[in-house]
């Protein structure tokens, strides 16, 4: 680890006047009172010997601009309004181009420890919170000549007691160092290692002498079993390996019952209030269905070595359960006059399909939603001004895609929608989300692949650059399910299965399709020959990148074969 004071010293006036006061976020309507019952959204959150709040009222520090664009600058905020007996962790930072929304945990001990008490309940276990001995200047922008132009920024990280991690930094906009009671560090075994996330702001490109980069961090251990809490905090540094651990920890949830997380009832009343509409594109030909519309109308389960496939049942009993994806089963269409009209779906029977889980140690609760069409159309391509229609590439039997709604269980509030793309996907904050009423965002499934986004337009998969690539078109329709009503509960394990039964079509771990190999890369080249010359070769490398899947039908998994069922999202 490289510590120590990093200064910049400006080739051009910095401006370090505060920004204008980004507005806080607010969803478009209010919280409604959520059903009773546990902990969740009530404020507070159990992390065994911690307890831990979500403070969102912030007090501006210091922050940097360029006079040229102050938008790409970043600001720096200590939390206000901390209540008695709870303690400062470390600040937040955020670019000046969004409202102000973010939060920074604060913790009080509890258990084993009681401050007001000094009373040890455990002899052999130290506090959980202990003030630092130290503070080390990681970096300032002061030059000399803070006075003129406004106050410098200097960040520090608290130097913890032996057996104690920092897991956030203070900013000052004075020389001076912090006050040792500003902030707490943690007992090591109640901390997990956090990795940076999503770059805030780098200062290198226009002072590589003397490098500033600041992150978004996220606890390493995440999914429905990780019990990495995030502390809402930012990671900084000037030189910093990638391969290197951070100097700061993110919190550990070790309380063995999630008491945060929504009840039966609290999670249908959140999927009440703030289920998405999907729309799918007004050209749609493959529209979704309810998987018991599917099996009634002539799907059929096939085995490996039997040439006649076997009618499956409404519920998906005769599926085979458990197991791995050995090659072994398949699903197909029907190869009667029925196959081409199962192929287009039926809206009219289509339904979400609901998996809830615990996202960052219970802190937060995951609401995925599953979607299935019976078909995957072929893709068009774009190649600069020419689109493409092609006649097989990319179409396969069974498609589900999905997208998923992370709620804060401090407050039952709607934090962000991940929407999953073809390789891939993206969190999408909840100020940056389009609403159809009320606190129910819009989700748009792309044309023919379904694939998730937060608005209308086309999405280039490839190169945008050069305008080459997989074309994913969305705009609203009149084909649309509203998530908030059309909707079933298929899995969440913390309630137990006595609350959710989970359904027998989702035991099945096989494919949903068959598999089909074909000659693929013979139509793209009939594409590539008839390009000029210059944009040959950097159209061949691109469509080498596309994924194994386009060169041939293979229906997909279900959703509990694949990773994110158990881990986190793809970002």
């Amino acid at each position: 680890m490289m510590f120590g004071c990093k200064c910049f010293y400006w080739n051009r006036v910095p401006d370090f006047s505060p920004p204008a006061e980004p507005e806080p976020f607010s969803l478009p309507a209010p919280i409604p009172k959520w059903p009773e019952g546990g902990s969740f959204a009530s404020g507070r959150v159990s992390l065994g010997e911690l307890e831990v709040m979500k403070i969102t009222r912030f007090e501006y520090i210091w922050g940097y601009n360029l006079i040229q664009d102050k938008k790409k600058g970043i600001s720096f905020y200590k939390p206000v309004g901390i209540p008695d007996g709870f303690y400062c962790l470390g600040h937040y930072c955020q670019i000046n181009s969004q409202p102000l929304r973010g939060f920074v945990l604060v913790a009080r001990e509890v258990g084993t420890y009681l401050p007001e008490t000094s009373n040890a309940c455990d002899p052999d276990k130290s506090p959980a919170l202990q003030r630092p001995l130290d503070y080390t200047l990681i970096w300032t922008s002061d030059d000399g000549s803070n006075g003129k132009y406004g106050g410098g920024g200097y960040v520090w990280l608290p130097q913890p007691p032996e057996g104690y991690k920092p897991v956030g930094y203070l900013v000052t906009n004075k020389p001076d160092k912090p006050e040792l009671d500003g902030v707490r560090c943690i007992r090591a075994d109640l901390t997990d290692k956090c990795e940076s996330y999503r770059l805030i702001f780098d200062a290198s490109p226009k002072f590589p002498n003397f490098p500033f980069q600041v992150w978004k961090t996220r606890p390493l251990h995440r999914g429905m079993l990780g019990r990495g809490v995030s502390v809402g905090t930012f990671f900084c540094s000037g030189y910093w390996d990638a391969r290197e651990d951070l100097h700061i920890a993110c919190l550990k949830n070790l309380n063995p019952i999630l008491h945060a997380m929504p009840n039966h009832d609290q999670i249908h009343a959140l999927i009440h209030h703030y289920g998405p509409t999907v729309f799918f594109h007004p050209e749609e030909l493959f529209l979704p269905s309810s998987i018991s519309w599917f099996f009634k109308n002539g799907a059929l389960l096939f085995r490996s070595g039997i040439l006649d496939g076997e009618a499956i049942d409404a519920s998906g009993s005769n599926l085979p359960g458990g197991g791995t994806n050995n090659g072994e089963f398949w699903i197909d269409l029907p190869g009667d006059d029925r196959r081409e009209r199962v192929k287009h779906g039926n809206l009219a029977s289509a339904k979400l399909y609901v998996h809830v889980k615990p996202a960052l140690g219970g802190t937060f609760t995951d609401i995925a939603m599953w979607v299935f069409c019976p078909f995957n159309g072929p893709i068009t391509l774009k190649v600069g001004l020419m689109n493409i229609a092609l006649s097989k590439i990319g179409q396969h039997v069974g498609d589900w895609e999905h997208f998923t709604l992370r709620i804060c269980n401090f407050t039952g509030e709607l934090w962000s929608i991940y929407f999953s793309e073809h390789s891939g996907g993206v969190w999408v904050d909840a100020y940056d989300l389009e609403y159809i009423e009320g606190n129910k965002a819009i989700v748009y499934s792309s044309k023919s692949g379904h694939a998730s986004y937060p608005h209308p337009g086309t999405y280039i998969q490839g190169s945008t650059k050069l305008g080459v690539g997989v074309r994913n078109d969305c705009a609203r329709s009149d084909f649309y399910v509203d998530s908030s009503i059309h909707y079933e509960l298929v899995a969440a394990e913390h309630l137990g299965d006595e609350l959710v039964t989970e359904p027998f079509w989702l035991q099945f771990m096989r494919e949903w399709g068959p598999t089909i190999v074909y000659d693929s890369r013979t139509e793209l080249d009939k594409i590539i020959n008839v390009l000029p010359v210059t944009l040959r070769y950097s159209v061949e490398n691109i469509f080498d990148k596309f994924p194994v899947e386009l060169y041939g039908e293979e229906g997909p998994t279900g959703p509990k074969e694949k990773n994110n069922w158990v881990g986190d999202e793809r970002s």
